[in-house]
């Protein structure tokens, strides 16, 4: 391929460059901005686990249980929407990351089998699974061994592989954010293809660290031209690490397992790759961002359902369901009752529903022999991302404005102090939250329906409506479904030995 070809074909489309920025731009691209970051994080997962192990087991009063699983998760969320992806990009877990990658330069590659998402869908099904059985919302000493086996899966996943397979392949924390951060209005891109072209290294996603100084100089063109400078660039071992997740930056086409580490900012030797601006969820609208896999179109759409039965668990119909099943099955075991539940809603469900919508539109539009059912399903995948983001938010931010002030006198108790409760003991008005939730639910809803609308156009043409109508109803049902979730009476969890 001539080089003016690979520069048109990957010509991305970006904004403002938000390293440009003065202070924010320097804090996150300079060499410890993100492990300043990190740092910070760092110390609070280890207050938590402090107080997890030693501190007060009431839920409502420590804070393993208050900050992550009913503050940070809101924060999380908000984030996500308005900026990206910036707890993978300060997060704590991969702090010993340099260490590990210095002890993996000669490491394994992580099994071909497992370079997929059935991990990840398997992971996000265990923790939600386990935060339901174990209720570690309620258990300050089991979120802290939870955060200590994070800490040691990413070390030792790091240490042992040549790449950041914690992050892209198991941690659920990490697809979570990765999903949904589709949605944030910025993304890694570069600013020149060209450039990128006539790079020999490609530090970007090779890094620039050796353990012995090296130096090459490299022709690099001007601006696409026929002209080129000479540039002379440093490998050694204060070199930056590069793209952990292997992504390489000209051929990036959304935010999908980018973790927002920046570390190819650092490596590119270029000055060539940055941290861009763009149209929110622009890569969801384009047929070409996602490969079409059955793994990563069953991560995304099952993620939006997990959301579903994660608030289900938490309303008294759960409870009624698992009492009819105790009589009618005889499983009196809330194991294997929960079991049951989340295997159905958390996997059949969205399994079944992307089978038959897509069956369904290819039958009625008649295009069944062109496009196969797996093409299909992964045409129609990222439209679950906005539905789904408007369950997960609606829920979340539950947590929050029922207790958004709870975190300060948590802190005042563990730092020693005594803990202003009365004053911040407050929780918004109800129906104020109850507005929120409904906004966000309908706007994922329509967001999707558009998304979902435009494939339809883009595979059938004038048979679009045919061929949409079964993916609007699988949303229409998502949306309804949650808002019947949401008006019923939940549990606060972490905050109800206060408000209870």
């Amino acid at each position: 391929m001539s080089e003016s070809s690979w520069t048109q074909r990957h010509r991305p489309v970006v904004g403002m460059d938000v390293l440009r920025l003065p202070l924010l731009g320097g804090l996150l691209s300079g060499r410890y901005g993100r492990l300043s970051l990190q740092l910070l994080l760092g110390v609070g997962a280890l207050a938590l686990v402090i107080d997890g192990f030693v501190g007060p087991q009431l839920a409502a009063r420590n804070l393993a249980t208050v900050a992550p699983w009913v503050h940070l998760r809101g924060f999380a969320v908000l984030a996500l929407l308005l900026a990206g992806n910036l707890f993978c990009m300060g997060c704590p877990f991969t702090l010993p990351r340099t260490l590990a990658k210095r002890l993996s330069r000669r490491g394994l590659r992580f099994p071909q089998r497992l370079r997929n998402k059935w991990l990840a869908i398997f992971s996000l099904f265990a923790l939600f699974f386990a935060y339901e059985y174990l209720d570690l919302w309620a258990s300050p000493w089991l979120t802290a061994w939870l955060i200590v086996g994070y800490f040691a899966a990413s070390f030792l996943l790091e240490a042992l592989f040549a790449e950041s397979a914690f992050c892209k392949y198991v941690c659920p924390l990490g697809s979570f954010n990765m999903v949904y951060s589709t949605l944030s209005p910025t993304r890694i891109a570069v600013k020149s293809p060209s450039v990128c072209a006539s790079c020999v290294g490609h530090e970007c996603v090779n890094g620039s660290y050796a353990p012995q100084p090296t130096v090459r100089l490299d022709e690099i063109a001007i601006d696409g031209g026929d002209a080129t400078r000479q540039l002379r660039v440093e490998h050694g071992p204060a070199g930056a690490l590069g793209c952990g997740t292997e992504l390489f930056a000209p051929q990036m086409r959304g935010n999908m397992d980018c973790t927002m580490c920046l570390d190819c900012v650092r490596a590119c030797p270029h000055d060539n790759v940055s941290l861009f601006t763009r149209a929110p969820g622009a890569e969801l609208s384009r047929a070409d961002s996602w490969p079409r896999r059955w793994d990563l179109s069953l991560l995304v759409i099952a993620l939006a359902f997990m959301g579903l039965s994660n608030a289900f668990g938490m309303i008294p119909p759960y409870y009624a369901l698992q009492e009819r099943l105790a009589l009618d099955l005889g499983l009196s075991s809330e194991f294997l009752a929960l079991l049951l539940i989340f295997g159905i809603g958390n996997l059949l469900l969205p399994l079944f529903a992307a089978v038959a919508a897509a069956s369904l539109g290819r039958r009625l539009t008649r295009f069944s022999k062109r496009d196969s059912l797996r093409d299909t399903v992964a045409a129609f995948a990222p439209a679950f991302v906005p539905v789904g983001f408007g369950i997960w938010f609606a829920h979340y931010s539950f947590h929050l404005l029922v207790g958004p002030g709870l975190i300060v006198p948590v802190m005042q108790e563990f730092l020693g102090g005594v803990g202003d409760w009365q004053r911040w003991s407050f929780s918004l008005d109800a129906n104020l939250i109850g507005l929120i939730q409904l906004l966000v639910l309908i706007a994922g809803f329509l967001w999707s329906l558009r998304l979902a609308q435009k494939t339809a156009l883009r595979l059938y043409r004038r048979k679009a409506l045919l061929g949409l109508l079964p993916w609007a109803l699988v949303f229409l049902f998502m949306m309804l479904a949650a808002w019947q979730v949401f008006t019923l009476p939940m549990e606060m969890r972490g905050t109800l030995e206060l408000f209870g």
